[in-house]
């Protein structure tokens, strides 16, 4: 009884090292550890300006491309109206852990902020934000011809999705998040299907398309508005096949080079190296500037430097809902609609944003030709919505009433330069 006993307990502590060497991994640049210790809420400023240090990752890089934006600061610190009070933007910064701000008036910068140790280099994380560059993605696959119409379904480009439900979803339905599957997008419920997404592909390091391929249908596509990351994941896998290469590098040939990104940026991934996955429904790391340029871009019809990039009418097809189930009220998210992987707000009026988890946002307005980036570590990011809508229409307002110092009717002055 004392050998089997003395036997358990060695079984038992070989365990415990096993678990131990595992979890904190001596041998690896990343570990669950190092993961446990960046995603607690005090630890989130810090790690988002550095998701490098804690998830693998690729380079997008800007190489000689770089050109700047004008500028014309003023950094105004605008007053708005919210809940019975007149707050600043200064106060909506310090109570919800803002990084950056910059704001673009006919693509000039007006005004640009950072905050928390953030500065112009700093490559922000954006969440769910980089589901509208997956997007982008297909619409210029589409202008290339290698897309013929949104209609096709994601198995005829991802062979890996054949006779899955995702494999017969269409492109359609995957961008206006209506793929009809069984899918629980909650991170703080204990086995949701994004948590099992999550843990696989950065814990585990498991292949995100083979996670995602077990994915069920629930119900028929086009019938809902269902918000799933995992939709996305599927659309940058059908991004990946038609170009024969991994995510951040067409994100860099197709979107950072042509429009002249002023610094390098980086897609996380599921492990290291060149057989890593980039996880598509999310993890674009980059400057401010950056942002607030994607979204200038998208202000400009998908054209830059006289370059038309996407197809004539998917910029304005895209950031409005396309079915009436999309509409603000409508959604089972209160004050928002949805398009194509964008987003608009209750009582929209040529008003339109991306959004990340924790308060990330490219927010524009057409008829005021106004870009407006944010970044934030908010954990308070879903309550302060309206707030949020306040404050950026406030800032619309106030920037989009300046006299305009730009040359050329929407369209920015680029000038080059070299590249840091």
């Amino acid at each position: 009884m004392v050998r089997l006993i003395m036997a358990l307990a060695s079984l038992l502590g070989l365990l415990a090292l096993f678990a131990a060497g595992w979890f904190f991994r001596p041998w690896s640049e990343y570990s669950p550890a190092e993961i446990q210790a960046a995603t607690r809420d005090e630890s989130l400023v810090e790690t988002f300006r550095e998701m490098g240090e804690v998830f693998p990752y690729r380079t997008i890089s800007a190489r000689n491309s770089a050109r700047d934006l004008p500028r014309n600061l003023t950094n105004d610190d605008v007053r708005f109206e919210f809940d019975g009070e007149i707050r600043s933007i200064s106060d909506w910064h310090a109570d919800s852990d803002a990084t950056g701000l910059m704001v673009l008036h006919n693509g000039e910068v007006v005004h640009e902020e950072y905050l928390l140790e953030a500065n112009e280099r700093t490559l922000h994380t954006s969440w769910s934000v980089g589901k509208s560059f997956v997007a982008t993605l297909i619409a210029i696959a589409m202008e290339e011809g290698l897309i013929d119409n949104l209609d096709q379904t994601a198995e005829t480009f991802a062979p890996q999705f054949a006779g899955t439900p995702y494999g017969e979803t269409s492109l359609r339905h995957l961008l206006m998040m209506s793929a009809g599957v069984d899918f629980e997008e909650d991170y703080n419920a204990p086995g949701s299907d994004i948590r099992r997404l999550f843990l696989g592909a950065n814990i585990f390091g498991r292949n995100i398309d083979t996670l995602v391929a077990e994915v069920e249908r629930d119900r028929a596509p086009g019938e809902d508005l269902h918000y799933v990351s995992a939709n996305t994941h599927v659309l940058s896998a059908v991004i990946r096949a038609i170009y024969d290469r991994p995510l951040a590098s067409v994100v860099e040939e197709k979107i950072w080079l042509p429009l002249g990104m002023t610094t390098d940026a980086y897609w996380n991934q599921n492990v290291p190296g060149d057989n890593g996955m980039a996880i598509g429904y999310c993890c674009l790391n980059a400057s401010l500037e950056s942002y607030a340029r994607f979204g200038q871009f998208y202000l400009q019809d998908g054209v830059w430097d006289g370059e038309r990039l996407l197809p004539e009418g998917w910029a304005q097809e895209a950031t409005r809902p396309t079915a009436d189930f999309q509409e603000p009220g409508a959604t089972p998210y209160p004050g928002r609609g949805y398009g194509l992987h964008f987003w608009v707000p209750e009582n929209y009026q040529d008003e339109w944003f991306m959004a990340g988890v924790y308060g990330q946002y490219v927010w524009v307005d057409e008829a005021r030709n106004i870009v407006i980036a944010r970044t934030a570590a908010d954990t308070q990011w879903g309550a302060r919505t309206p707030e949020s809508f306040a404050a950026f229409r406030a800032l619309a307002a106030h920037y989009g009433s300046q006299p305009d110092t730009s040359e050329g009717e929407n369209n920015p002055v680029l000038t080059e330069t070299g590249n840091e």
